[in-house]
């Protein structure tokens, strides 16, 4: 397990490429492969999450080709699927297992996904309930991986309503959807993220969305658009969009990152805070809207953070935490229990870190408070409970500490943003990764 050590910094410049959107590139992979046509992708993410669920399909009989960022996709069909010879193996990714298994339980063939120790204890009854109401047959351990998928052929439609907030979820229905008879409708009370139903209708399937509302006809073919360009990912940005605000005197533009509104609760909390955050160049690209993002030092005040931005920020709250932390006052995060449930717990995990560095801090059971003040000389090492969004965010906060942080289990960070200690240390921040034993 590698380590990191984050010595002070002060100051962040430049303009900054981020590597591309993981959500959009696992759903590029998966629609390009049981599309019919080659779909071209570029600016694919290469780490570990994604690459895996490239690997999977590939050992599902789909031919992929892929360069640094550029990849081919060769695709066979919503029926061309083989069955892979061996258990698929999903590491850290629950994206990747809880999609797949909505197109994989529609199969003519069984298969079974795994993961790592933490992909282990993630909660999948949440996608394995409305599949087995679409006549789904899926074994689990208690709720969790591993999951063994019998393939059932043609799937029931549904109407649905999602239980928690989750893209997740709601991907994963309509997957499956594609695969039933007669038209599925899916009801999300808080919108989430719609980059699945985005990418459908850009392959030709109509998905009709009216409100909180999404309907889907099954049956029908999927055709490859040829071109996909993936745009940066906000979730990786977020990082560095905190990172600047609470350096000094930081001025710095983040290239071409997806904005889309189901993505940037991010943004609007740190701007009720007082960020100076600004978006330049709004367009759409492949039915995203993408932007330039302006970020300048800001002094931020502590808010109650508001119940409609949480879905929409559910990713980022490692990197907000941060900000928290810097403000004035005391900032509030309830109703937010779905971050127990993520690569760790991360109300435990960033609490824990946070009081290392000696941030006044109180964990509730669906949220924390942060009570901002200076980073304190850490008082011992600080751990990443093997996520990468947690060793990211306490490695930006050197940009406030005058101390150097030392963070434990660093590797993690390559399932999302393989080169981010490259780019922080081009951009002004001063990280060095240490090996393991």
């Amino acid at each position: 397990m590698s380590k990191l050590i984050a010595q002070p910094a002060n100051s962040l410049s430049g303009e900054i490429k981020i590597p591309g959107d993981k959500s959009i590139s696992h759903r590029s992979i998966m629609l390009g492969s049981i599309a019919n046509g080659i779909t071209k992708v570029s600016g694919f993410l290469k780490g570990e999450d994604t690459l895996l669920t490239l690997k999977a399909f590939q050992d599902m009989g789909i031919k992929i080709e892929h360069k640094n960022d550029d990849v081919i996709i060769y695709g066979s069909g919503l029926y061309g699927l083989k069955k892979p010879l061996k258990k698929i193996y999903l590491g850290n990714s629950g994206t990747s297992m809880r999609l797949m298994s909505g197109i994989l339980a529609a199969q003519n063939f069984d298969s079974e996904l795994f993961g790592d120790k933490s992909l282990t204890k993630r909660p999948m009854d949440r996608i394995i309930k409305p599949l087995n109401l679409m006549g789904a047959s899926i074994k689990s351990n208690n709720g969790k991986p591993p999951l063994i998928i019998k393939g059932r052929g043609k799937l029931k439609n549904i109407n649905y309503t999602l239980p928690v907030a989750s893209a997740q979820i709601k991907s994963c229905i309509l997957l499956a959807s594609l695969y039933s008879e007669g038209q599925t409708c899916i009801n999300e009370p808080i919108k989430t993220r719609d980059h699945t139903e985005i990418m459908l209708n850009f392959f030709g399937y109509k998905v009709n969305t009216n409100n909180n509302k999404i309907c889907i006809n099954g049956g029908k073919e999927l055709v490859a658009p040829n071109q996909i360009k993936v745009p940066g990912d906000i979730s990786s940005a977020a990082f560095f969009i905190v990172a600047a605000i609470i350096s000094k005197n930081t001025d710095i533009t983040l290239i071409d990152i997806n904005v889309n509104p189901a993505r940037t609760g991010i943004i609007n909390i740190l701007q009720l805070m007082g960020a100076n955050i600004e978006l330049i160049n709004k367009r759409k690209l492949y039915g995203e809207l993408i932007a330039n993002i302006k970020v300048k030092s800001s002094n931020l005040k502590a808010i109650k953070i508001p119940k409609e931005l949480i879905s929409s920020a559910i990713d980022e709250f490692p990197a907000i935490f941060i900000a928290a932390s810097c403000a004035e006052g005391e900032t509030i995060l309830t109703d937010a229990k779905e971050l127990r449930v993520k690569e760790s717990d991360r109300i435990k995990s960033m609490n824990d870190g946070l009081t290392i560095l000696g941030i006044k801090t109180k964990v509730t059971d669906d949220g924390i408070r942060i009570t901002g003040g200076d980073f304190k000389k850490p008082t011992d090492t600080i751990q990443s409970y093997d996520d990468h969004r947690i060793a990211m965010a306490f490695a930006i906060a050197s940009l406030k500490c005058k101390h150097a942080i030392k963070i434990n289990d660093i590797d993690n960070i390559s399932t999302s943003f393989p080169n981010f200690i490259e780019l922080a240390n081009l951009s002004g921040m001063k990280l060095k990764k240490i090996a393991g034993n």
